[in-house]
């Protein structure tokens, strides 16, 4: 089920729910959570957040930097929780849109305590089928570091095909076994590019559902 309210001009103010989850705008409440999640060793890893992420990062993001985002037509950013307890399970975001060419770019994070229960899926199946019927796009591209088997599983679930790497293009972070404070080195790193077009997604549905224990 979708729901929107269309402003003058970018992303509408979306929610969208699935069996299990509600894809909404993040707001202040969720601030406490958003900054623990974003402070995970995986998130840490994967993307380019600041580190550590406090609270004040993620209160200027919820309330100043992505709705500045959507209202431009850049891109939108919802928290993802669980239908029944409303608990902060993830985040999806779309950016880097081109309403020319209608394509977008789709990034996904879970909290760590949410792995393995099949929420990145299900969210990003959920945006990707919202972004492609109600908004009339043509395609979406996902890029994941070469080491990143978590988030290339989720691209491959969704129907996305690889078409691609791209070259030392991405900084991941690692631990530094030698700092005594456990600080984080950068290391350059290959991306994996992905497309999901809306044919892509003909019995995505039902796969999904049949594996829904998958990451």
């Amino acid at each position: 089920m979708t729901t929107a309210s269309t402003g003058s001009s970018g992303f509408p103010d979306i929610s969208i729910s699935t069996e299990r989850l509600v894809l909404r705008p993040l707001d202040e409440a969720d601030v406490p959570a958003y900054a623990e999640m974003m402070n995970d060793e995986l998130v840490t890893a994967w993307t380019a957040v600041p580190q550590p992420y406090t609270e004040a990062d993620a209160r200027a993001w919820i309330t100043e930097q992505a709705p500045a985002e959507r209202a431009a037509g850049r891109g939108i950013s919802l928290a993802v929780t669980e239908f029944l307890t409303q608990r902060l399970v993830g985040a999806v975001q779309l950016r880097r849109t081109d309403w020319r060419v209608r394509s977008s770019e789709l990034s996904y994070v879970t909290a760590p305590w949410a792995r393995g229960e099949g929420y990145a899926s299900e969210a990003a199946l959920a945006t990707a089928q919202w972004l492609f019927h109600d908004q009339k796009f043509e395609r979406i591209e996902l890029r994941t570091a070469a080491d990143n088997t978590a988030a290339q599983q989720v691209a491959q679930k969704i129907g996305c095909i690889s078409e691609g790497v791209l070259r030392g293009a991405w900084i991941a972070r690692v631990r530094n076994g030698g700092d005594p404070l456990g600080g984080w080195i950068d290391l350059r790193t290959d991306l994996i590019v992905w497309s999901l077009l809306p044919e892509d997604l003909e019995g995505v549905t039902e796969h999904l559902t049949a594996f829904s224990d998958w990451n």
